[in-house]
C-alpha cells in the first residue's frame, strides 16, 4: 500500500482526529479548501483504509480513524518533528560555530538584526558564549540569510 500522505490528507486526519463529528462544510472552511475537494479526499482516505465513516442520522456522520490511519497520522508527524529537530540542530551548530569565532577573533559585543525563531537560536547561543547582545548595531551585526547567518562588520 502506498503511504505518501499529502499535505490535505494529513490536515484532514489531523483535524478528524481533534473532533470525529466534523462536517465537511468545517473542515473546508477550517482548511480553506473546497467542499467537494474536501469530499474527494475523504473519500480517497477511507479507500486507503485510514478513515472509517458512520452514519449517526440522516444528515449526520462520524469520522474515525482507523488504526492503519492512526498510524499514518503517527508516523508523519513524527517524521516533522525528526525533521524540525534537524533543522534546530543544524541551525545551533552553525550559531555555536559563529560564535565561537567571534569570540576568537575578540568581538564582544552583537546587535541581531532579526526577530524571528532562527534568530532566537543565534541570540540564546551569543549569550552562552559570553557575547553581551546589543541594542544599536555598532559594530558587528548578525543577521540570518535563509539557510544561516551572516556577519556584518560595521566599521
Amino acid at each position: 500500500m502506498n503511504t505518501k500522505i499529502k499535505p490535505h490528507e494529513y490536515a484532514l486526519l489531523d483535524e478528524i482526529a481533534q473532533d470525529s463529528l466534523v462536517t465537511q462544510a468545517s473542515l473546508s472552511k477550517r482548511l480553506d479548501i473546497a467542499v467537494g475537494s474536501v469530499n474527494w479526499y475523504i473519500k480517497r482516505l477511507i479507500t486507503r483504509g485510514w478513515v472509517k465513516v458512520s452514519h449517526l442520522d440522516r444528515t449526520r456522520l462520524q469520522y474515525d480513524l482507523t488504526p492503519e490511519g492512526m498510524k499514518i497520522f503517527t508516523q508523519r508527524a513524527m517524521s516533522y518533528a525528526r525533521d524540525s529537530l534537524k533543522v534546530y540542530e543544524d541551525f545551533r551548530t552553525q550559531a555555536k560555530t559563529l560564535a565561537a569565532d567571534l569570540k576568537q577573533k575578540g568581538v564582544e559585543s552583537v546587535y541581531l538584526n532579526g526577530d524571528d525563531q532562527i534568530m532566537d537560536i543565534l541570540r540564546l547561543t551569543c549569550i552562552e558564549a559570553g557575547l553581551e547582545i546589543s541594542n544599536l548595531p555598532e559594530d558587528c551585526v548578525l543577521e540570518t540569510n535563509g539557510r544561516g547567518y551572516r556577519v556584518k562588520f560595521q566599521k
